[in-house]
């Protein structure tokens, strides 16, 4: 009997080592699955860190490439808008000596003047023939110099074209702007220069653009920002720059401003040659006073002819003697005057 049970407790010695046995293969077996997967883990880890290592330096690739876009983008979009610019001077220009400004914005610009953010704008460029003068106008919408705030400052910009070695320099034709009254009463305000052939603005030019000369005063600031002024009608303003290249007379000037700019170029000059012969035959045969350059210049205010209905013109009778430069300022349109 005592046999017997120590037979059994060995029985369930043996089985219950057998369980352990078991069990112990089992811890074994899941070790060697678990470190298995620990070092697939750890393969992993290390990829995705290499992984996400090269995502670190793509991201930092690209934000430097994004960074350089950004300046290469405005540089962009400036030749862009230098391109426009172009086209549109080549759209608008003019070969017979004079030019139709048009100015859009007006309002716009007259506040980029007044905070000098961009002082003064230019026309586009314009030519005295296919082949003669290339020429522009400046204009400084809140003035320039002793005229800043006071009036518009209007001046003529020699050029660099593809022609001055055959041209007549110094250049010596009179300059006439008139800015447009878009109403019918066509108050024009038209003024005239010639230049001073000493004058470095005048000389052949040697860069892209002379230093502009012109009229430092040519009208009022009083004048053009009154409500409902007739110079800028929706919210655009009109500005003529003609070359005399004939030694128009100046009682002409408001005839010859005043036709319709519609007109071809060759019927605008018969109407001018008309008007001129029929003054002639109308002038009393006395002999022409005299002027002297040194007096004042003198506005007037002509009424309308009843032969040629004009309309009512202001005009500088006597022009300007000599005409104003920006102090050789250079021609940046970006330029803060000092």
């Amino acid at each position: 009997t005592t046999s017997e049970n120590i037979s059994s407790q060995m029985q369930e010695i043996y089985e219950t080592i057998n369980i352990l046995a078991g069990g112990i293969q089992t811890l074994n077996d899941d070790t060697q699955r678990l470190s298995s997967e620990s070092i697939k883990l750890q393969s992993s880890i290390e990829s995705l860190t290499q992984d996400i290592g090269s995502l670190k330096l793509n991201v930092q690739e690209q934000s430097s490439f994004l960074d350089g876009v950004k300046p290469n983008q405005e540089i962009l979009q400036q030749d862009v808008a230098s391109l426009k610019q172009k086209i549109d001077d080549l759209q608008y220009v003019s070969y017979d000596a004079t030019l139709i400004w048009k100015i859009v914005s007006f309002n716009e610009k007259m506040m980029d003047a007044q905070s000098e953010r961009q002082t003064s704008i230019y026309s586009p460029p314009f030519y005295s023939s296919p082949t003669g003068y290339k020429m522009r106008a400046r204009l400084y919408l809140n003035g320039d110099g002793n005229a800043r705030r006071t009036h518009m400052s209007l001046f003529f910009v020699l050029m660099r074209g593809p022609n001055d070695a055959i041209l007549k320099f110094p250049f010596n034709y009179k300059v006439t702007f008139c800015l447009y009254d878009q109403t019918p009463q066509q108050r024009h305000i038209i003024d005239s220069f010639r230049p001073d052939i000493k004058s470095n603005s005048f000389q052949r030019p040697r860069s892209e653009m002379n230093i502009a000369s012109g009229i430092p005063k040519f009208f009022p600031l009083a004048m053009i920002q009154q409500d409902g002024n007739p110079y800028v009608r929706d919210d655009t303003m009109f500005i003529k720059v003609m070359v005399d290249f004939g030694d128009m007379a100046k009682t002409l000037l408001p005839y010859a401003l005043s036709l319709n700019p519609g007109l071809p170029m060759h019927i605008q000059q018969l109407l001018i040659k008309q008007e001129a012969e029929r003054k002639a035959q109308q002038q009393p045969q006395t002999q022409p006073t005299q002027i002297s350059p040194t007096n004042r210049p003198l506005t007037l205010t002509l009424p309308p002819s009843s032969e040629t209905q004009l309309p009512q013109t202001i005009f500088n009778i006597m022009g300007t003697p000599n005409a104003s430069s920006t102090n050789d300022r250079p021609h940046d349109v970006n330029n803060t005057n000092p």
